[in-house]
């Protein structure tokens, strides 16, 4: 069928791909009209208006309202004025459609009664027009009585003549207004496409506002995680060092040593966080994140720095390993709480963190006896709400996968982290 089409559009010398710009003129054309009727309204209206109202004076001036009236010796005064009142209205088509058609009724009414039927009682189908385009239905109905009404008065008044002046009058207003009703309804259409496209922007926007915000958090917390830790073990290393440094050399060596490693690590780990705020290459570091196998180096490195843990499980991991985000989690939240006893704590505090297994999830302990000599700042600050963001760091990313963290000081000295994770498949 469409071979069909292709060959008959060649045939007449009109390729279809040939007519799309004229569709496309035509629309250009329909929207700079549009446009100069936004921009000057009054001067749209003059111009159309004036139309009219040169065409109803030709109509009187030319005898062509003889050609279809019953009466062609109507006063030529009366013809004119009623051609005028017709037409000169329509100036406040837009603004008052339903004055202007009240306005035309009475003429109306005369033109059909004294048998001239100027041709410019059309004109009352514009703003009939007008009406169905921006008007309740209801009015519509009522401009649909007022307009034909004085038809079927004329009707009645002169017998055999409801055919040619009644029908038309009905025939010509279902038409404009069925013209008008199709335009209003495809411009709500259109009007609702558009608000509905602004609307998704709107949102699209918004998510990814969110999306910035959630992203910068999850990097504040990566970055608090690495730089504090990091920098509590190489200050116990630094620390350590400078006191070993005059009675055992080899002591100091391994100390600075580990404060290499310590920082290369922490370089590494900052270079892979930050580069998400990079635009992407190919050689972007695509290194994986801590996991719960990565403790053991944990630890190693918090010993390095001068703290005594000791890590004890319990009960069995699960066959399904947990999700990598669980898994950092894990090892974030046992980091923040063994750097805070770094800080904090003082130098014979000692450090346990044990990790438990169960059917339903995975409950991860950090515990640290505080040591017998507590500095006052640690004292005063750890665990103050306005202290810092390492307890509403592990407070968010518990949340994170519906998980709770507890964290206080013990009883008997010392200060517990508490950790409880559900599994994936755990039911809610």
């Amino acid at each position: 069928m469409d071979r069909v089409s292709d060959e008959q559009d060649l045939y007449r010398g009109h390729p279809a791909p040939d007519d799309a710009p004229l569709t496309q003129y035509i629309q250009a054309l329909i929207q700079r009209l549009r446009a100069l009727d936004r921009r000057r309204p009054l001067l749209w209206d003059l111009t159309v208006t004036g139309f009219w109202v040169l065409f109803a004076v030709l109509d009187y001036s030319t005898g062509g309202w003889r050609t279809v009236a019953r009466n062609v010796e109507a006063p030529e005064p009366l013809v004119l004025l009623m051609s005028l009142c017709f037409s000169v209205p329509l100036l406040w088509r837009r603004s008052r459609p339903v004055t202007v058609l009240v306005l035309m009724a009475p003429v109306s009414l005369v033109n059909i009664w004294t048998g001239a039927v100027v041709q410019a009682a059309f004109l009352q189908l514009i703003p009939a027009y007008t009406i169905a385009l921006r008007l309740p239905l209801r009015t519509l109905a009522w401009s649909a009585v007022l307009m034909c009404l004085p038809a079927a008065a004329g009707a009645i008044r002169i017998p055999g003549t409801a055919d040619r002046q009644l029908v038309s009058y009905l025939w010509g207003f279902a038409f404009v207004a069925l013209l008008g009703i199709a335009v209003r309804t495809r411009r709500e259409y259109t009007e609702a496409l558009v608000e509905r496209a602004h609307r998704l922007e709107r949102e699209r926007d918004q998510q990814a506002q969110l999306a910035a915000a959630a992203e910068r958090a999850r990097i504040a917390r990566e970055m608090h995680d690495i730089i504090g830790h990091n920098l509590s073990v190489i200050t116990g290393l630094a620390d350590g060092g400078a006191y070993a440094a005059a009675k055992s050399p080899e002591r100091a060596g391994q100390a600075l040593e580990a404060i290499g490693t310590t920082s290369r690590q922490a370089l590494a780990e900052l270079r892979r966080v930050l580069g998400v705020l990079r635009e992407p290459t190919p050689a972007a570091d695509l290194s994986p994140q801590p996991s719960l196998g990565d403790l053991d180096t944990l630890l190693t490195g918090v010993r390095e720095a001068g703290l005594p843990v000791r890590l004890t499980v319990h009960g069995t991991p699960p066959p399904a390993p947990a999700s990598p985000g669980r898994q950092l989690a894990v090892y974030r939240v046992v980091q923040e709480s063994l750097t805070n006893t770094l800080k904090h704590a003082g130098p014979d505090a000692t450090a346990e963190v044990t990790l438990t297994y169960t059917s339903t999830g995975l409950e991860v302990r950090a515990t640290d006896s505080g040591g017998r000599q507590q500095t006052p700042e640690g004292e005063k600050t750890r665990g103050k709400p306005g202290g810092g963001r390492g307890i509403s760091g592990m407070r968010e990313r518990a949340s994170l996968y519906n998980g709770t963290l507890e964290s206080a000081r013990l009883p008997v000295g010392g200060w517990q982290t508490r950790l409880r994770l559900p599994l994936e498949d755990a039911p809610p």
